[in-house]
């Protein structure tokens, strides 16, 4: 019977060589073919669960952005385009309490009293207005438009094929594509039956032949 010596226990054979931490070591490695603990799966799937939430938060925060992104720009267009429309409809007011000057210009100069220093400052009053976008219109002979023109007087005329401005009463403008005032003309029309004249001349019968015949007795018969 051996003795065993108190406060010392059994220590596993250790290959020469070998220290007893790698003993210790080897010990506590997995066998071969041992599973894996169950806790490790779970962790995994719980952590791939938290890595598609992150995603699926990253696609809503990434769409909010590109959501507001396009509200500001479309923001900043329409503060430009109001920007722009109301400097317009500033510059358009102050033109229009112009026209009265520009007018009083227009009526000296015709009758020749645009004269001395009240000629400098009149063209240098329409340079200024001109380059601030005023636009003059309004020419005789051009065709009668209702959009930009108003009527003042009304005549006929047997050398015109369609209403046309026979005289300017008073110059229209426009600034931009904003018509301010339109041009105050002379309207012509053509002479009633004169288009009957006309095209019966261009058929070449102008009846004469008809008046002959009467003259004649008529038409042979036979």
């Amino acid at each position: 019977m051996t003795e065993e010596t108190p406060g010392f226990e059994e220590q596993p054979d250790v290959p020469s060589g070998a220290t007893s931490e790698d003993a210790e070591s080897k010990a506590a490695e997995p066998k071969e073919g041992a599973a894996a603990p169950a806790g490790d799966a779970t962790q995994t799937v719980g952590l791939t669960a938290e890595l598609d939430q992150v995603r699926t938060a990253l696609a809503e925060r990434t769409a909010d952005l590109q959501r507001l992104q396009a509200e500001f720009q479309n923001y900043r267009r329409r503060v430009e385009r109001d920007r722009i429309a109301v400097k317009e409809i500033a510059i358009a007011n102050l033109l229009t309490e112009l026209l009265p000057v520009l007018d009083d210009i227009g009526r000296a100069r015709e009758h020749g009293e645009l004269v001395g220093g009240f000629k400098s400052v009149a063209e240098s009053l329409e340079t200024v207005a001109a380059k601030m976008g005023l636009q003059q219109f309004g020419k005789e002979g051009e065709p009668f438009d209702p959009t930009i023109h108003e009527a003042l007087m009304h005549s006929y005329a047997p050398d015109v094929t369609e209403t046309t401005c026979v005289a300017i009463l008073q110059p229209g403008y426009r600034f931009g594509e904003r018509t301010i005032r339109p041009a105050r003309v002379a309207v012509a029309e053509p002479q009633p039956g004169a288009q009957t004249v006309k095209a019966e001349k261009a058929d070449g019968n102008d009846g004469s032949s008809e008046v002959a015949d009467k003259e004649n007795g008529g038409p042979d018969e036979g």
